[in-house]
Formats: C-alpha cells, structure tokens, sequence
C-alpha cells in the first residue's frame, strides 16, 4: 500500500523545518511505501523558500507551488490530483495535528473502513472563537446530512483512494468530503486523534469562516436531495405558492360576496398574484435545471449511480458501468 500524506500550507514558515522531519520519522516506520505533498497557497511569508529546501533534502518530499492564495479547498484538491498513493491523508501544516496518529489511522483503516475521520475530542484551541461555533456547526451538519461525527473540521483523517477519485471540491468543501462517502455508500469510522496548541505562526481560522460553511451546507443538502431531480425540488415549491394563491383567491373572493369587502381594500388580490407568479417561475426554474442536470449528466457520460463491486460481468459491460 502506498500512502499520501497532503498537507496544505499558507504562511507557515515557523512549522515547516519542524513538520517535515516529524512526518517523515513517523512515515519511516511505516512498512508502506509514501509521499508528503505540500502545496504551497500562495504564502508571502518565506513558507516558499523553506518547501523548497524540504523537498531538496528528500524526493519523497513534493511540493505544488499555487501562483496565489486560493483557499484550503482548492489546496487540498491541487493535493488530490497530484497525489500518487492508495491510501490519502489529509492534514494541517501548522503541526496541531499529530503524526503519530497516521498509523492509528490506518489500522482503523484495516478494519474495513473507507473513510476514518479524526476526532479533536481535547481540542487545544480558543473556546469562544472556535471550540464553541465547531461544536453548533458539527451538530448542525450532523443533523442535515445524516452523517453524525463529532468533528467535521479535522482536516487529519484517512481516505481510500476510490472514494476520492471522482471528488470536485469548491468553496470550504473539503470538510464535508465524508458527507460525499458516506451518500456513495462508504463505511465510515471516527477516531480520536491528538491536537496540539498552536506554538508559532499564526492561525487562518476565525468566526468569520463560519458562514461561508453554514452555505456551503446549504448547498450539499440541495445536491444531495435533489441534484440529479430538480424538477421534484423546484416544483414542490412552485405548486405549493400556486396552491397557496389559489387559497387567497378564494378568501377574497369569499371576502367580496359575502361581506362586500372590495377588492381594493384588501392585500389579497396583490399576495395572489405574487404567489400565482412565484409558483409559475419556480415550475419554469425547475424544468431549467432539469434541462441542464441531463446536459451534465449525459455530456460526461455520468450515471446516476456508483457500483460497489461486479461479479460474472462482461469486460465490455463493467466499462459501461463504472463507478463515477
């Protein structure tokens, strides 16, 4: 088995000299084969020159520079499409995570696991600014998609390679990568890890990260309940206001003939008419994005679908069905 161990880097030139000897005394112990990626986020703090010097001092050492700061995410994906192993560990650069804990991870991996997602239960940060809003946020995400875990935030974890391969990561996504394994189908496990204070540098997380999460949730419960039937999504909304209007209507209506209230002094003709209008555009918003779901579907030669394991199945058949 080969590993890959990729770690994003913003502004971390204290950590590096240390971060790279402490993974590769722990990686050395390892009877497995493995690699370290570092991918450099755009850093203006001299974290360039100091990857350069780790990668010179050891190949197994790469590093992606970015021509600019373009997130965590987009970090971890350069990360992804570059990384060789069977086996891939994500993890911070600023060594709050603890090395040590790779081969515990990899021994729950052994277990039968896809995805073993690390747990910070004795976190060592801030309670105010970020233990307090980690604790409502992950119960929060635990509640909407289903997949209950204690630390959604713990960049540390432990990914088979399958369930990475077709994984596109935008916005502050990468956090909700066990939310896409466990709707494919992959069986997940959570460990608790080590977390360590912060000793230099200075952290990149603060209150501020916290909605661009919360709509980054908003959108992973829309793509997973009705990415591949928009119709069904939209359309519910649109006929529920056309219902709704239809409802107004009748009170107006009933207003009129039976207690002579004009239509004029009233909101209701104007709310049935919105809601009438809104259902409509809604309907026509749904059919839009079914329109475009097929094209995207059947421009790639996407399935609805991913298959776990084929038994007795033509060669020709298996390259039809692949996983996606």
């Amino acid at each position: 088995m080969r590993l890959s161990i990729l770690v994003p880097i913003y502004n971390e030139v204290e950590n590096i000299p240390l971060l790279c000897p402490a993974l590769l005394e722990v990686l050395n112990r390892s009877p497995h084969e493995f690699e370290i990626i570092l991918v450099n986020d755009g850093s203006t703090d001299g974290s360039s020159e100091a990857l350069d010097v780790a990668a010179a001092s050891d190949s197994r050492v790469r590093v992606i520079h970015l021509r600019r700061n373009f997130g965590q995410t987009a970090a971890l994906m350069a990360a992804i499409d570059h990384a060789t192993g069977d086996v891939l560990i994500p993890m911070d650069g600023d060594l709050q995570n603890d090395p040590e804990d790779i081969p515990r991870l990899l021994a729950k991996l052994d277990e039968g696991y896809d995805v073993v997602s690390g747990w910070r239960k004795n976190r060592k940060d801030k309670a105010v600014t970020r233990r307090l809003p980690s604790i409502v946020a992950n119960w929060l995400i635990s509640k909407l998609s289903g997949v209950a875990l204690h630390d959604y935030g713990c960049t540390l974890k432990a990914y088979r390679r399958s369930i990475l391969e077709n994984v596109r990561l935008y916005g502050e996504m990468h956090r909700f990568v066990p939310i896409y394994a466990a709707w494919e189908g992959a069986e997940i496990a959570e460990l608790e890890v080590n977390h360590h204070p912060r000793r230099l540098g200075v952290s990149k997380y603060g209150l501020g990260r916290v909605t661009k999460v919360m709509l980054d949730l908003v959108l992973i419960r829309f793509m997973h309940t009705a990415f591949d039937r928009p119709m069904h999504f939209f359309g519910k909304i649109g006929l529920a206001s056309i219902g709704l209007a239809g409802l107004t209507g009748l009170w107006a209506v009933w207003l009129k003939m039976l207690h002579q209230v004009s239509f004029i002094s009233t909101p209701l003709p104007m709310f049935t008419m919105f809601l009438m209008l809104s259902g409509i555009l809604f309907v026509l918003l749904g059919l839009m994005a079914e329109l475009q779901m097929r094209v995207y579907y059947e421009s790639q030669s996407k399935r609805h679908y991913s298959v776990k394991k084929m038994s007795n199945v033509a060669l020709e058949h298996s390259e039809i069905v692949r996983v996606n």
